[in-house]
């Protein structure tokens, strides 16, 4: 909902999504904002705008990557510098396609997106019973599950990129 609606339950603790939120409304773009247990739900605002961008050309097929440019983000600077895709190119793309059902071109986009979005979105409800509850659900240490994740979806991008250079090259 509206930031006013948050702030009358509670919700005080936007930090730098204020000036984004501006940023967006200037453009003419509509914000919502979603808690869950009184924290910004950040997996399921990814995935309503992942809903918002077009993952399709025209003629109907689906992009691989680039899709990012929609939410009025430059290019990649990777790309610009190097003329390379950088390990997490097709990650925003591979979302997009992934709550359209679309899991074919997903992975073809970037098939550690496909598995990150599939991951998050088991996260979501997880979230929430966590929430009501009062604590994490299966998870002895929040911290250390947490960085295995990050460590586990870090590997992945590398391998992923490694085999998509390598794949360009032969």
């Amino acid at each position: 909902g509206q930031r006013s609606l948050l702030e009358k339950d509670g919700v005080a603790d936007f930090g730098s999504l204020d000036e984004r939120a501006e940023e967006l409304q200037g453009q003419g773009r509509t914000v919502m904002y979603v808690a869950v247990g009184g924290r910004l739900a950040g997996l399921v605002a990814v995935f309503v705008l992942a809903a918002r961008i077009q993952p399709y050309r025209e003629d109907g097929v689906a992009q691989r990557m680039a899709t990012h440019q929609q939410l009025g983000l430059p290019e990649c600077s990777f790309v610009t510098a190097t003329g390379l895709p950088c390990p997490s190119c097709g990650l925003t793309t591979s979302f997009a396609l992934t709550v359209r059902a679309d899991l074919a071109n997903a992975a073809r986009a970037n098939w550690v997106g496909l598995l990150l979005a599939m991951f998050c979105l088991t996260l979501i409800p997880w979230g929430v019973a966590s929430a009501v509850v009062g604590r994490a659900l299966g998870v002895p240490s929040l911290e250390r599950g947490i960085l295995v994740v990050i460590t586990v979806l870090f590997v992945l991008l590398l391998v992923r990129w490694a085999f998509v250079l390598w794949w360009r090259e032969g």
